[in-house]
């Protein structure tokens, strides 16, 4: 089966599959573009999972792009398949959608208040916005259009008249008992429904019947479900006869009829065949033998093709979910994740890990260590240190073959950026003093300067930190705590407050705040932590308590120097006691 090899080396993963797909691309179709294609079922929300299957392709064809090779991104809605079930947690919906299990997802109400006309198109529109947000570009191919407007007509009669032969290659797997799996286990929820896959990996073969073996359903026209069963078909008439259990029965010529589909083990290397597929990545939900991708590889050569090569995508987990309730169950989609971080930094999560490693998008308190880690490599890149493999992530992240995606002119620290944000809860002319402040030498002008990433951490705070952990600082000093204080946590206050004018800067602040401990035990505050005794960090998380306590009345929250510049150098001064 020509799977892409899956290298554990350090290079540009991208690069090195572009140069096989190229090559592949050549052999097969010289002369023509190159063919990439990923597939989507929009039965409801389309999720970070399904957004793999459409990353991987679509940096392999950018790649392509950047060398002057021309490339078609196909991505097939797979809006024809079945309805299978109501999503749980999809507003506007109840029980009363499940009498629509069975029919086309295009004849499917759309949820309930949608501006859209159907639940295909509903659930399309939110992942097509975001990945035109990604800079995606592609080729969107409706199989609902596909199919009603008879253009695979001649692919349907086709696989009628080969249904032996199809059937004789079902057949060598329907007995056989699938090994245990190999693949990762998954451990959260975003993980169980990525794996879970659109359901077509499941679906129904058209196995032997009374009347033999058939590869196509068709849909009922009186009740529009897929409840139905070929009973009998006619290659020179195109005769085909079915019943549905919902009572009605007809007979039509398949040569005119265009209400119905061919299964899914058999319908998707039709369109390998017709498209001239190159390359295709799969999920773990084809990757067992008798798999959709695996079967596939042989019914494709009945149609005259060949597999596309391409590698088997892992999970995509998820860390941290507080208030995910426009996703089923929980689950994110890529809008959501657009909600809270730049398309750069969600491109970078995909293109910096091999297809074949599982990775998590945090949607917690760790998107901040992922930002700053983005920001170094960001200055890594700039002065030339970033290694090649790194440097290729960080391009592909920032840029398609068509130009630069939208950046941050000014992009300051997403986790100061969000601490500005709880401290103001978004009141614009206090996070521009605030942020103005930060570095007196070169003070912000506007917002739109750190725009959209301010967005993306307002954004971050206001729908994933739960209402309990959100900063709330004092109305009026904490008198208790202030007379309580022995000589050396007064001498501590008074010495901060006395540094303030002096340091009132983001980085003054961070030098003052560390400083005070280090003076309180007779050193220079700006000692190294090589000059100092291990103690000294046991005071500085004592120091640091008691201003949060004073502060906010917790004993933790945003960085200190963040969180002085917020409150003001007025409003400390009466908090602190002075």
């Amino acid at each position: 089966m020509p799977i892409v090899a899956q290298s554990t080396e350090t290079t540009d993963w991208v690069s090195r599959y572009a140069d096989e797909v190229i090559e592949e691309s050549e052999r097969r179709a010289p002369g023509k573009p190159v063919v990439v294609a990923s597939g989507l079922s929009p039965s409801g929300p389309i999720h970070l999972g399904n957004l793999r299957e459409v990353m991987t392709p679509h940096l392999v064809a950018d790649e392509i792009r950047r060398r002057g090779y021309q490339v078609r991104h196909l991505i097939s809605w797979d809006d024809y398949d079945r309805y299978r079930k109501v999503p749980e947690g999809v507003p506007g919906t109840d029980k009363s959608w499940a009498e629509h299990i069975g029919k086309p997802l295009t004849s499917v109400p759309a949820p309930a208040g949608s501006a859209y006309p159907n639940w295909a198109e509903h659930f399309k529109a939110a992942m097509t916005r975001s990945l035109d947000e990604l800079g995606v570009e592609y080729d969107g191919i409706s199989q609902t259009e596909q199919y009603t407007s008879g253009v695979y007509r001649e692919q349907i009669l086709f696989a009628m008249k080969h249904r032996g032969d199809i059937d004789a290659v079902l057949a060598q797997y329907r007995t056989k008992k699938a090994p245990a799996k190999k693949s990762q286990k998954p451990v959260d929820e975003a993980e169980l429904e990525a794996a879970e896959g659109s359901g077509a990996a499941s679906e129904d073969d058209g196995s032997s019947g009374s009347a033999g073996y058939f590869p196509y359903k068709p849909y009922c026209t009186a009740c529009q479900k897929d409840l139905t069963t070929v009973t009998s078909y006619d290659d020179e008439s195109t005769e085909l006869a079915y019943t549905c259990q919902c009572g009605h029965a007809e007979t039509v010529l398949l040569s005119e009829f265009n209400g119905g589909k061919l299964v899914w083990k058999v319908d998707w290397p039709m369109r390998w065949a017709y498209e001239g597929v190159i390359f295709e990545p799969s999920g773990v939900d084809h990757s067992s033998p008798g798999s959709s991708f695996q079967v596939g590889g042989q019914i494709v050569g009945i149609f005259g093709g060949k597999q596309p090569i391409g590698p088997m995508y892992a999970f995509v987990g998820i860390s941290g979910m507080a208030k995910m309730s426009s996703s089923k169950g929980g689950v994110p989609t890529p809008a959501d994740a657009l909600q809270i971080m730049e398309p750069q930094l969600l491109r970078w999560l995909y293109a910096r890990r091999r297809p074949n490693q599982s990775f998590k998008i945090a949607f917690d308190q760790e998107i901040q260590r992922l930002y700053d880690e983005w920001d170094k490599l960001v200055a890594k890149v700039a002065d030339g240190s970033a290694l090649p493999a790194d440097a290729a992530a960080y391009a592909r992240a920032a840029a398609t073959a068509a130009g630069d995606l939208p950046r941050t002119p000014r992009p300051l620290p997403y986790r100061t950026l969000a601490s500005v944000a709880d401290i103001t809860a978004g009141a614009e002319d206090q996070t521009l003093r605030i942020l103005s402040e930060l570095d007196p030498t070169q003070p912000l002008a506007s917002l739109d300067d750190v725009q959209p990433r301010l967005d993306r951490a307002e954004a971050w705070i206001s729908t994933q930190v739960p209402a309990e952990s959100r900063t709330v600082v004092r109305e009026t000093p904490d008198a208790e705590l202030l007379g309580s204080l022995d000589e050396q946590g007064r001498e501590s206050l008074r010495l901060l407050l006395e540094g303030l004018d002096e340091h009132w800067s983001l980085d003054g602040l961070t030098h003052l705040v560390y400083g005070v401990p280090k003076v309180q035990a007779g050193f220079s505050p700006d000692a190294t932590p090589k000059e100092l005794p291990s103690e000294i960090k046991g005071a500085q998380r004592s120091f640091f308590a008691l201003l949060y306590r004073l502060l906010v009345s917790r004993d933790t929250g945003p960085r200190l120097p963040t969180l002085l510049l917020a409150v003001g150098a007025d409003r400390v001064r009466k908090l602190l006691g002075a």
